[in-house]
């Protein structure tokens, strides 16, 4: 390796150059993915990531993806697929699912496709990583929260099965799942897509290879991958020094607690050493629920809660993971889950949990860190929607994204409004309302955000946003796992918190009925579902907010004049101006 080094040693120009080359094939696998997928998860909602991985199973790029997706992950599925196939040729592509070998939660069938360059080596695997609308759940949802196991929740489960050979895909694998999944011409065109996506992934890595020479490439990789170290040693030195913890806690659903899951995080910043240490061990066992986190959703969860409290610019790779070190407990409802327990929601509820105690336990170490809770996801604006097309007479599923908010406050600026939620970070797309109307045969009344709703703060967190709809011209099954009725957002450094989400049926009559937070409910037509999403908890102090962006606030709605006065303690006159004498008065 000294001698490569001395050969092929790359100034800062030249690292940059290939760090974009790598980025820009992930965005070229992704654009496939956005232009081709068939269901409205991946060509409206954007709900799939693409990455590399080196052949020593470490995360290379994953430029504009989900951090849920791939921050941890990739590398335990792409050891997983080695484990079960030592010897990987080109044209080879494994569809993988399985959370015990390192997937997120079944609903995200990922492709991996090893890059075998002409000599037979194996150099890279790209991963193409897709959201699907249904899975061949025993319901009608790729969120099966209430499953006891993985049995109830019915998916079938791919631990790195291969799917492709010589380029050539096993038609025996797809015609399994076209006999189990409810939509089965959706699922193979998504699953076309996925393949074309690897393939470009493929075919530009081969490319890269050729230009620069793979020896090139790996002395890349390791000074990439020492640089990232290097900036995270200094991002981490910045930090205070310390040990914060704190809860989170979960609404209860049927098969948890009567008081709900409280997820505990114990965090270490070690300035000096340029670590930060994430102590997860003190958490409930698993639960015959399908809220159970996957280990790679647990350790990602963990890693977004860090990596949203340091320099934004620090690469997010295997280098600078060398500097983040997490304690699972095997067998935890966060954490290493064991084979049948259901994992179906781990994306999103629990996930959020993690995070969120994550970064209040951050904030508990000392300002300028941490971050307010993101807002609880799954509310029915992104329920999965399934029925007859009377449109078609064909049977429809999809997940909808029609509005959910969720951003925190951060020590430095105001929420990002559409984070929809903790694992997202707000990289999936909000829903064209007429885009759905036309591919679903739902109408949408309305969608607004909430006014006085939002966590206070110094920075404040994202209002909640109100959607409602309904079937057109049909019945519909709509499901969701609602989180934050009783436990809204927390805000952070005596930020308020977030006003609670809800959920209701409105009867023909107009009659209201409340759902409860895990509903897998069937609306008639004429009938519509009232979704309320909570936005996300406050950083500091209210009364040490910005009077001009308390202005600006109530000007555009989104924060009331008397709460302007109560909780920020800024008077706006009725011609929406600051009253600054009275405004000084008030702050004292």
């Amino acid at each position: 390796m000294n001698d490569l080094n001395s050969v092929y040693r790359l100034d800062g120009a030249k690292l940059a150059v290939l760090a974009n080359r790598f980025g820009g094939i992930c965005r070229k696998m992704g654009n496939t993915l956005l232009r081709t997928g068939r269901s409205g998860v991946l060509n409206r909602a954007k709900d799939f990531s693409c990455c590399i991985v080196t052949e020593g199973c470490q995360l290379l790029a994953a430029e504009e993806s989900l951090p849920i997706h791939v921050l941890s992950g990739p590398d335990i599925m792409a050891r997983s697929m080695l484990d079960q196939h030592p010897v990987v040729r080109r044209g080879d592509v494994f569809l993988h699912n399985s959370p015990y070998h390192g997937c997120s939660h079944p609903a995200d069938h990922s492709l991996l496709m090893p890059v075998i360059d002409d000599h037979g080596n194996h150099q890279f695997t790209v991963l193409v990583k897709a959201h699907q609308a249904d899975i061949g759940n025993s319901l009608p949802t790729t969120y099966h929260a209430t499953a006891i196991d993985v049995y109830e929740e019915g998916a079938l489960i791919f631990p790195a099965v291969k799917v492709a050979e010589d380029y050539r895909v096993n038609d025996d694998i797809v015609r399994m799942c076209r006999m189990r999944i409810r939509v089965p011409d959706q699922w193979h065109g998504d699953f076309l897509a996925m393949l074309g996506a690897a393939f470009i992934g493929e075919r530009e890595l081969l490319k890269l290879g050729r230009e620069m020479g793979w020896a090139h490439l790996k002395q890349f990789t390791a000074q990439w991958f020492d640089y990232s170290e290097t900036r995270m040693i200094e991002a981490v030195g910045r930090m205070p020094m310390g040990t914060g913890e704190a809860t989170s806690r979960h609404d209860p659903i049927p098969g948890t607690p009567p008081e709900g899951i409280e997820i505990r995080s114990k965090v270490t910043v070690s300035p000096k050493q340029g670590s930060i240490r994430v102590d997860l061990r003190d958490n409930p066992d698993a639960m015959r629920s399908g809220l159970n986190v996957s280990e790679a959703c647990t350790r990602t969860a963990a890693m977004i809660a860090v990596f949203n409290s340091i320099d934004p610019t620090v690469p997010k790779n295997a280098g600078s993971f060398r500097r983040i070190y997490i304690d699972l407990k095997e067998g935890g409802v966060v954490g290493v889950p064991q084979h049948p327990t259901s994992c179906s929601a781990a994306t999103t509820n629990l996930a959020d949990r993690v995070q969120n105690a994550t970064m209040l336990a951050l904030a508990d170490i000392g300002q300028g860190i941490g971050m307010g809770e993101i807002g609880p996801v799954l509310p029915p604006s992104v329920a999965v929607v399934s029925g007859t097309d009377p449109r078609t007479d064909l049977p429809f599923v999809n997940q909808l994204f029609l509005g959910h908010t969720g951003g925190a406050g951060t020590p430095s600026e105001d929420a990002w409004m559409t984070m929809l939620h903790g694992g997202n970070g707000g990289m999936c797309f909000i829903d064209s309302v007429e885009l759905d109307e036309i591919y679903t045969p739902i109408l949408v009344k309305g969608r607004r955000l909430l006014a006085d709703s939002e966590g206070a703060g110094k920075f404040r967190g994202a209002p909640a946003i109100e959607v409602e709809f309904g079937p057109d011209n049909c019945r519909m099954q709509a499901a969701f796992v609602a989180d934050g009725n009783e436990n809204p957002p927390q805000g952070a450094h005596d930020g308020g918190s977030a006003a609670p989400s809800d959920q209701y049926h409105i009867k023909k009559d107009g009659e209201r009925e409340r759902l409860p937070q895990s509903s897998q409910v069937w609306i008639e037509d004429g009938e519509r579902l009232l979704s309320v999403a909570a936005g996300g908890g406050g950083y500091g102090s209210p009364a040490e907010r910005d009077p001009k962006r308390v202005l600006e606030d109530v000007r555009e709605g989104i924060v009331s004049r008397d709460r302007a006065a109560k909780v920020y303690r800024v008077v706006i006159t009725s011609d929406l101006q600051i009253d600054w004498a009275e405004t000084r008065q008030l702050r004292g």
